[in-house]
């Protein structure tokens, strides 16, 4: 398994440098094609009005638009001169996220940026909880501090659940292109660390056989997940996190928070989710 088309979204009113440097990043190791893709649908204004006055603004508002998307397409192309197998871009007036998961189809991983706590403008923006729930591909959040993708050390979130699953298999490309390959699982209160030892060691046995050389590692201290991950994540090194996206229910995780919530506001490191 490779990565033969990366496909990187970019947002109008976001900072795009970072996801399209790991992008193009991606299509450099395993010479795979890039396919630019950016959407945005005309919010019409909240006070009434109509006829002649409603179709003016409707038509200023798509023509900025368009010029917008325009100039990302050219930001697009400046970028990724030269370091991919094949370039395209793809743009709509549309929801973001609606035109996104319908061409989603031509990719093998999507390029996505993170996510402020804030809630996005469905309008404006693909929020990355909607791709990865729906996209059916693995996405990559990349920070907007993000300077390149850092693969010297990559920390496997594992959790036994379909969604960890998925992810490791997702991830193999990179894993295989990494210098150091971490497995870990947190303990949580009430769960068993010699049974967390075991499923982390089948894990490292499976990458092994695929290629990839990894330390397992189930830390004693107990506490909450996101606050051990992110501290497993910097005592070693980790520049990505690979995780299963929302383990639990979706709404419980959007309610009470979680761990797909911290890593996708999270700054520091890249992520790639599945789900």
């Amino acid at each position: 398994m490779s990565y033969a088309t990366v496909m990187v979204n970019l947002a109008l009113d976001q900072p795009n440098e970072a996801r399209l440097e790991a992008a193009g990043q991606i299509a450099e190791k395993f010479d795979a094609g890039i396919v630019g893709i950016a959407a945005s649908q005309f919010s019409p204004p909240l006070y009434f009005t109509s006829g002649e006055q409603a179709q003016n603004l409707i038509d200023q508002g798509q023509a900025a638009l368009k010029k917008r998307i325009s100039e990302l397409e050219a930001q697009f192309r400046g970028s990724v001169k030269n370091r991919a197998k094949f370039v395209e871009w793809r743009s709509a007036l549309d929801f973001p996220a609606r035109f996104i998961l319908q061409q989603a189809r031509c990719a093998d991983l999507i390029v996505s940026g993170g996510h402020s706590d804030a809630l996005s403008d469905p309008f404006a923006m693909a929020s990355p909880k909607d791709l990865v729930m729906q996209a059916g591909r693995p996405l990559l959040v990349v920070p907007d501090t993000a300077n390149w993708l850092d693969l010297r050390s990559v920390l496997v979130a594992w959790k036994d659940t379909t969604e960890a699953r998925r992810a490791i298999a997702d991830s193999l490309p990179l894993l295989r292109k990494a210098k150091y390959v971490t497995v870990a699982e947190v303990v949580e209160a009430g769960d068993s660390r010699p049974a967390a030892v075991l499923r982390v060691r089948d894990v490292v046995a499976w990458l092994v056989r695929h290629g990839v050389t990894a330390t397992e590692l189930v830390p004693e201290k107990h506490g909450a997940a996101t606050d051990r991950l992110d501290e497993i994540a910097a005592d070693v090194g980790a520049g990505v996190v690979v995780a299963g996206a929302y383990g639990h229910s979706r709404f419980r995780e959007l309610i009470l928070g979680g761990m797909t919530q911290h890593l996708i506001t999270q700054t520091t490191r890249c992520v790639l989710l599945s789900h």
